[in-house]
Protein backbone atom coordinates (compact mmCIF):
# COMPACT_ATOMS: atom_id res chain seq x y z
CA UNK A 1 0.00 0.00 0.00
CA UNK A 2 1.16 3.06 -0.76
CA UNK A 3 1.53 6.05 1.86
CA UNK A 4 1.19 10.09 1.00
CA UNK A 5 2.32 12.84 2.66
CA UNK A 6 1.24 16.64 1.89
CA UNK A 7 3.10 19.90 1.88
CA UNK A 8 3.46 23.71 0.77
CA UNK A 9 0.45 24.77 2.33
CA UNK A 10 0.23 28.45 4.03
CA UNK A 11 -1.12 31.21 3.68
CA UNK A 12 -1.26 33.43 0.83
CA UNK A 13 -3.27 37.03 -0.14
CA UNK A 14 -5.98 36.56 -2.85
CA UNK A 15 -4.53 36.39 -6.23
CA UNK A 16 -1.22 34.40 -4.83
CA UNK A 17 0.08 31.19 -5.61
CA UNK A 18 0.97 28.42 -3.87
CA UNK A 19 2.60 24.67 -4.95
CA UNK A 20 1.35 21.71 -3.10
CA UNK A 21 3.45 18.59 -3.22
CA UNK A 22 2.08 14.79 -2.18
CA UNK A 23 5.22 12.55 -1.63
CA UNK A 24 4.62 8.81 -1.71
CA UNK A 25 6.40 6.13 0.07
CA UNK A 26 5.23 2.40 0.10
CA UNK A 27 3.99 0.41 -3.37
CA UNK A 28 5.71 2.02 -6.90
CA UNK A 29 4.32 4.89 -7.25
CA UNK A 30 3.87 4.39 -11.04
CA UNK A 31 1.19 2.13 -9.82
CA UNK A 32 -1.28 5.01 -8.92
CA UNK A 33 -3.29 7.72 -10.23
CA UNK A 34 -3.12 10.74 -7.49
CA UNK A 35 -6.08 12.83 -6.89
CA UNK A 36 -6.60 16.12 -4.57
CA UNK A 37 -9.57 16.79 -2.87
CA UNK A 38 -9.99 19.66 -0.64
CA UNK A 39 -12.72 20.06 2.08
CA UNK A 40 -13.53 23.47 3.86
CA UNK A 41 -14.72 24.15 7.68
CA UNK A 42 -18.47 22.79 7.43
CA UNK A 43 -18.49 21.35 3.70
CA UNK A 44 -17.72 18.41 2.59
CA UNK A 45 -14.82 17.24 0.91
CA UNK A 46 -15.11 17.96 -3.19
CA UNK A 47 -13.12 16.36 -5.78
CA UNK A 48 -10.01 19.65 -7.38
CA UNK A 49 -7.83 17.30 -9.50
CA UNK A 50 -6.56 14.33 -10.62
CA UNK A 51 -3.70 12.66 -12.82
CA UNK A 52 -3.22 9.00 -14.56
CA UNK A 53 -0.12 7.24 -13.88
CA UNK A 54 1.59 8.19 -16.38
CA UNK A 55 0.37 11.49 -16.43
CA UNK A 56 -1.14 11.42 -19.49
CA UNK A 57 -4.64 12.41 -18.41
CA UNK A 58 -5.55 14.84 -16.03
CA UNK A 59 -8.90 16.09 -14.64
CA UNK A 60 -10.03 19.32 -13.16
CA UNK A 61 -13.17 20.38 -11.33
CA UNK A 62 -14.67 23.56 -13.31
CA UNK A 63 -13.93 26.01 -10.08
CA UNK A 64 -10.35 25.62 -10.69
CA UNK A 65 -9.82 25.12 -14.39
CA UNK A 66 -7.31 27.74 -16.06
CA UNK A 67 -5.93 28.58 -12.48
CA UNK A 68 -4.69 25.02 -10.95
CA UNK A 69 -2.11 22.48 -12.45
CA UNK A 70 -1.40 19.13 -11.29
CA UNK A 71 1.73 17.51 -12.42
CA UNK A 72 3.78 14.70 -11.32
CA UNK A 73 7.14 13.28 -11.29
CA UNK A 74 7.45 10.03 -10.85
CA UNK A 75 11.00 9.58 -10.24
CA UNK A 76 10.73 11.95 -6.84
CA UNK A 77 7.61 10.04 -5.97
CA UNK A 78 6.02 13.30 -5.99
CA UNK A 79 2.18 14.73 -7.48
CA UNK A 80 2.20 18.05 -7.26
CA UNK A 81 -0.54 20.86 -7.46
CA UNK A 82 0.24 24.29 -8.97
CA UNK A 83 -1.97 26.73 -7.55
CA UNK A 84 -2.30 30.18 -9.17
CA UNK A 85 -5.14 33.73 -9.19
CA UNK A 86 -6.19 32.11 -5.57
CA UNK A 87 -9.31 33.15 -4.06
CA UNK A 88 -10.91 33.13 -0.71
CA UNK A 89 -13.02 30.15 -1.66
CA UNK A 90 -10.24 28.20 -2.39
CA UNK A 91 -9.57 28.28 1.45
CA UNK A 92 -9.65 24.57 2.66
CA UNK A 93 -7.26 20.95 3.89
CA UNK A 94 -6.19 19.81 0.82
CA UNK A 95 -5.63 16.33 0.84
CA UNK A 96 -4.37 13.78 -2.04
CA UNK A 97 -5.00 10.70 -2.53
CA UNK A 98 -4.05 6.87 -4.25
CA UNK A 99 -5.80 5.06 -6.92
CA UNK A 100 -5.08 1.91 -8.81
CA UNK A 101 -6.79 2.81 -11.80
CA UNK A 102 -9.21 5.78 -13.50
CA UNK A 103 -12.57 3.96 -13.03
CA UNK A 104 -11.13 2.92 -8.94
CA UNK A 105 -12.31 4.50 -5.66
CA UNK A 106 -9.26 6.56 -3.98
CA UNK A 107 -8.25 4.19 -1.04
CA UNK A 108 -4.61 5.79 0.29
CA UNK A 109 -5.16 9.24 1.71
CA UNK A 110 -2.67 11.85 3.07
CA UNK A 111 -2.67 13.56 6.31
CA UNK A 112 -3.27 16.76 4.52
CA UNK A 113 -2.16 20.25 4.70
CA UNK A 114 -4.09 23.67 5.87
CA UNK A 115 -4.23 26.24 2.54
CA UNK A 116 -5.82 29.76 3.73
CA UNK A 117 -6.21 32.85 0.93
CA UNK A 118 -6.93 35.98 2.29
CA UNK A 119 -9.14 38.80 0.54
Amino acid sequence: QVQLVESGGGLVQAGGSLRLSCAASGSPFSWYGIGWFRQAPGKEREFVAAISRTGGSTDYVDSVKGRFTISRDNAKKTVYLQMYSLKPEDTAVYYCAARRSWSEDFRSWGQGTQVTVSS
